[in-house]
């Protein structure tokens, strides 16, 4: 069963917010759900967050990580390694690619691996144009005096 959201009254008292609603309606149509490799996505700060996610067995140069606009992708896939015959295989190292969709001004800071923990640090840095601002109300004793220009027609003697 499929639960499509109404979002036109919203559109009414927002401006901007098309992209937000787009995602929405995006994230609510995702039919199958990959849940390898588990991850974790922490907020540490204001503006900072981590992601944090499980990949034993998975050295540095095989994992990417690439951001493309507001896009970060996560991949991982291993080497040819013939090892011997294994007679169970618990750790996997299937290959994957895991996308996070990241909000406007999110930028990757730094990334590590330490016991099988891929640790993506990001933070949120909004432009000082961005930020809000407080406008200075004046007068109208203070606000400057636009001159009008009279234009005169053409009198005609009757």
């Amino acid at each position: 069963m499929r639960t499509a959201f109404d979002f036109s009254p919203l559109y009414r008292s927002s401006i901007g917010f098309d992209r937000v609603f787009d995602l929405l309606e995006n994230a609510s149509r995702v039919t199958t759900i990959d849940n390898w490799p588990p991850y974790d996505i922490i907020k540490t700060g204001e503006d900072d967050y981590r992601i944090s996610m499980a990949v034993a067995g998975f050295s540095e140069d095989e994992l990417t990580i690439t951001q493309d606009q507001n896009m970060l992708v996560l991949s991982g896939q291993k080497a040819n390694e013939d090892e011997g015959q294994y007679l169970h295989r618990g750790i996997a190292g299937r290959t994957f690619q895991r996308r996070f969709e990241l909000a406007d001004h999110v930028k990757v800071t730094g990334a590590g691996l330490a016991n099988g923990l891929l640790t993506v640090e990001l933070k949120r840095e909004v432009p000082e144009e961005m930020k809000p601002r407080r406008i200075a109300i004046t007068t109208e004793a203070a606000l400057p005096t636009i001159e009008s220009k009279r234009i005169e027609g053409e009198k005609t003697a009757a």
